[in-house]
Order: C-alpha cells, then structure tokens, then sequence
C-alpha cells in the first residue's frame, strides 16, 4: 500500500516536473570575440576577477515564471487528490471523504450523512471494489450500469472519489437528498 502510494506519488511529482521544464531555461553555447593577451593580467586585475562573482545567467527560483507556479499548485492539488484517494480505499476513509464532499458540494449536514452511510453501508459496505454479480451494479454507490459513472471519471472501476462524486451527484439529481434515497431504498431495495 505505501509502496504504491509512493510510486504514483514519484510519478506524479516526475511527470509535473517534466512538463514545467522550459525550453528557454537551457544556457546556449557562448558565441563572441575572443580577446588575446599580449602580456600577464597584473595581481590586482586577478583578486579582482577572483573576488567579483558573475551572476547567473539561469533564473533563479525567485525569477521563475508564473508558469511555474501555477504548476506547483497543480502538482499540490495532484498530490492532495493522491491522498484523497488512497484514504478513500478504505471503508472508514471513504466514509470521511464522502461526508465532507457532502457536506462541501451540496450542504448536507449530520443526519443527511447518516442516511447517506446507512444507504451505502446497504449497497456496498464502503467497499469500492464492490459488484453485485447478478446485476453488475458496481462501487459504492452501486451504479446501474456502471458505466454510468464515466460522466465523473474513466477511473471509476478504480477510483473510490469518482464513484463517491457520481454517487453524491447522482443523489442530489434523482432524489434531492439522501434520506430521501434512503426511503425509495427501503420501499423498494434499490434506489
């Protein structure tokens, strides 16, 4: 688990770094007049050479362009949707991600999560990898087909926050609120 965390996490990092790089930071080849001595540069000509560092002709961090750091906060909201997934493959963890996508996207308080954890703990047990064989509803939120969750993301067979976000939305288009999908659930055993 930590080692594919770090895995796609060092991808991520590499495949940002890569694409910030700019063609216009590479040094070209020096190209001028060369100056020939006639006689030795004196002492004081050396220290003063020697103690007069040149600046840089590369740009330093403080230079960068706004192209790089509008891909720093990429490559940190990259990593903070890393996290979120990788928490989220957990039952417990999905739960913590689903209530705060509840209550950050549609406003549901405490007892609409409750009915969303007592809907989805029904279907799924939490469990992302979850499919009902007869049907082949799939994920958390046992979509029907399952296909239906591509909307949100292609990563849905994989990715426990798309099946969470197409969950929620769904949700909120067909039934207004969880506890009302809650009731349908309990009429009729699907929802």
């Amino acid at each position: 688990m930590l080692r594919r965390r770090l895995v796609v996490g060092s991808m991520a990092f590499a495949f940002l770094f890569l694409t910030s790089v700019e063609v216009t930071y590479a040094q070209p080849a020096a190209t001028g007049e060369v100056e020939l001595l006639v006689s030795a540069p004196t002492t004081e000509e050396l220290k003063a050479a020697v103690s007069t560092p040149s600046e840089p002709t590369w740009p330093t961090l403080l230079e960068m362009s706004d192209r790089s750091s509008v891909l720093a906060w990429d490559m940190l909201l990259v990593s903070v949707m890393i996290e979120k997934v990788e928490q989220a493959r957990e039952p417990e963890g999905a739960r913590s991600v689903a209530k705060e996508m509840a209550k950050q996207n549609y406003g549901w308080g405490e007892k609409q999560f409750t009915c969303l954890n007592t809907l989805w703990t029904k279907e799924s047990n939490w469990n992302y990898k979850s499919r009902n064989k007869r049907t082949g509803a799939h994920g958390i939120p046992q979509a029907l087909p399952a296909t239906k969750m591509e909307i949100i993301g292609t990563d849905w067979r994989t990715n426990p926050v798309t099946q969470i976000t197409w969950g929620l939305h769904y949700i909120d288009v067909r039934y207004d609120t969880p506890c009302k999908a809650l009731a349908k659930f309990k009429r009729s055993r699907y929802y």
